[in-house]
């Protein structure tokens, strides 16, 4: 792609546009290994990130690649890998080390059906894997949800400010709709300043810094529980700073709407259609599923009769809208998963089932 004015728009396959997106956001370093559907951001960093002086590398496999990630970002190298659901399972041991050692990477995720190898139709069912854990240990990614093919330009261009800043991989967890959909989008200019020095880099006297070491090794206890604390106090002010959701509908809500990612888009077709029959819905969307909007959705299950919970598996983003609500008002979960998409007619019945029993 040639570099965007900045105003011009282009129609771009999602996979393409988290691609441009995180070169224009500063990758200039790419490894993974093919998974279908995402294999056009292996195509797209093929072809295009040579161009700002970057390095593409097809990996041997899903766990060479995020530490050959690792590598590279303890030099302070801006650095991307991607893939689905079976190859993000692979990469969670490399994922816990690069917490532990504190450096930034940016994941993205374009989910397929499962369990195992499943199918490669649209799915939610990763939410577990990119919100609840990054390997052992206790850390997390941060996890961005878009829901536009422009939201996946937008926060892969954003993802690595993300990741250095909290010194922590950012997630961007996507679906293979959203990945082989088509959409217009408003492009940026690709980056030349690619963020302050990174006194933590290794490299040594011939790189011009000290020596360092990039490490997620503590043999002593008070040192790791010290490393553990950091890596905590650094979720809990993204908690304070980063957290994000949009919300949709009519002011005065009877009823609400949550869902992320292809789901909401659905769901907020569902809310016009449900708002024009003069049943009240509101939608809150999270935007960041880690750190999750739960303080704004328990305000908003204070308001409501009850909240249902559209997703793309048999049940995940529903127990954090539970703990949100904190038993505010009935939480009713209605999913489809296997590569299945809900449709909104039966969005809208079951959420006119769901009001007639409350």
């Amino acid at each position: 792609m040639a570099q965007a004015s900045g105003v011009d728009r282009v129609l771009m396959k999602g996979n393409e546009a988290v691609s441009e997106g995180a070169i224009a956001g500063g990758c200039r370093f790419f490894f993974a290994y093919p998974i279908t559907p995402q294999n056009q951001i292996l195509e797209y960093m093929a072809r295009h990130l040579p161009e700002v002086g970057g390095l593409f590398l097809q990996a041997e496999s899903e766990i060479g690649a995020i530490q050959m990630a690792f590598g590279a970002s303890a030099a302070g190298a801006r650095v991307m890998t991607s893939s689905s659901g079976p190859g993000i399972s692979l990469k969670q041991e490399g994922l816990s080390y690069l917490i532990g050692a504190r450096l930034p990477v940016v994941v993205c995720d374009i989910a397929r059906g499962g369990p195992g190898l499943g199918n490669i139709g649209p799915s939610q069912q990763d939410y577990y894997l990119a919100t609840r854990v990054a390997g052992h240990g206790g850390g997390h990614c941060l996890v961005l949800a878009p829901a536009s093919v422009q939201e996946l330009y937008d926060m892969a261009y954003e993802a690595f400010d993300l990741a250095d800043e909290y010194r922590n991989p950012v997630m961007i967890l996507g679906d293979a709709l959203l990945g082989q959909m088509m959409e217009p989008l408003t492009p940026k200019e690709r980056r030349t300043d690619l963020g302050p020095a990174k006194d933590w880099a290794v490299g040594g006297p011939r790189h011009g810094r000290p020596a360092r070491l990039a490490n997620s090794l503590y043999a002593f206890e008070p040192d790791l529980e010290a490393n553990c604390r950091a890596i905590q106090e650094a979720y809990d002010r993204a908690a304070a700073e980063i957290t994000r959701w949009e919300e949709y509908g009519h002011d005065e809500p009877e009823v609400a709407l949550v869902a992320y990612g292809t789901s909401a888009r659905v769901s907020q077709t569902v809310a016009d259609w449900a708002n024009d029959e003069g049943l009240r819905v509101r939608l809150l969307r999270p935007q960041t599923l880690f750190p999750f909007p739960y303080a704004a959705l328990k305000a908003l299950g204070q308001r409501v009769r009850g909240v249902l919970v559209v997703e793309m598996s048999m049940g995940q983003l529903v127990d954090d809208v539970r703990l949100a609500v904190e038993g505010a008002c009935p939480v009713r979960h209605f999913g489809r998963t296997g590569g299945v998409l809900h449709s909104p007619e039966e969005v809208l019945q079951e959420l006119k089932g769901f009001v007639a029993g409350l």
